[in-house]
């Protein structure tokens, strides 16, 4: 989710990205993504921009309560590490969460059609 109060008060101040992205280490790329909603802004990182802002914590924080952290993805092989963060919208978490439960409740059914046709045929044999 766009952080609108953010974008909004860094523009109407004058400061620019990639000044806000120098303060917190990092380059403009990434700090653009955390202004989109695509990456989580930490608490610390919030402080600092409010502090540069010249503002109020307040006045720019939306939380990050569309986002959930689905899982760190650990691959490993000939001494190399990769580690993959993912953050996924909660409505698509949801929506995938009731296709699995879905898809486990057909499994169900289609065992029980199963166990009853093998009854079936046992007795015919």
């Amino acid at each position: 989710m766009k952080k609108i109060k953010l974008i909004e008060t860094r523009k109407r101040k004058g400061i620019t990205q990639k000044k806000i992205a120098d303060v917190l280490c990092m380059d403009v790329s990434n700090y653009n993504r955390r202004e989109k909603g695509m990456a989580k802004i930490s608490m610390q990182q919030w402080k600092k921009i409010a502090e540069v802002l010249e503002i109020p914590l307040e006045d720019i924080y939306e939380a990050d309560e569309n986002l959930i952290f689905i899982f760190n993805d650990n691959s490993t092989g000939n001494d190399n590490f990769v580690s993959n963060n993912y953050n996924i919208p909660l409505s698509v978490w949801e929506t995938q969460k009731k296709y699995i439960d879905k898809l486990e409740a057909e499994n169900e059914t289609l065992k029980t059609e199963v166990e009853k046709l093998r009854a079936e045929i046992s007795k015919k044999i």
